[in-house]
């Protein structure tokens, strides 16, 4: 069992940078051996994949955010941050953290088991 919870969304002027963080608390397994998500929903769209890390530390990333986004985890502190560079009005949308414990697909929705209740990130152009 994973309890996720998002912090650091809010309004920001196109170009600008936030730092999303992620705080998990895990019963009956440690959080490092959990893969992480980040994916975000826009208003009337759906739910959408951002970025991934693995237990070992490889990275995924959509490729709307290549280059701009940065996602990193600290074991030792139970938590999974996402950078957001260079910031898109596109990019405005709920955002949520993700946890996996099965291998496999990172970009899914299916693929994660628990889910946090999202962080709203407004980017004004």
């Amino acid at each position: 069992q994973v309890q996720l919870v998002e912090s650091g969304g809010g309004l920001v002027q196109a170009g600008g940078s936030l730092r999303l963080s992620c705080a998990a608390s895990a019963s009956g397994r440690t959080f490092s051996t959990y893969a992480m998500g980040w994916f975000r929903q826009a208003p009337g769209k759906e739910r959408e994949f951002v970025a991934a890390i693995s237990w070992s530390g490889g990275t995924y990333y959509a490729d709307s955010v290549k280059g701009r986004f940065t996602i990193s985890r600290d074991n030792d502190k139970n938590r999974v941050y996402l950078q957001m560079n260079n910031l898109k009005p596109e990019d405005t949308a709920v955002y949520y953290c993700a946890a996996k414990s099965r291998s496999g697909d990172f970009t899914t929705l299916s693929a994660y088991d628990y889910w946090g209740q999202g962080t709203q990130v407004t980017v004004s152009s």
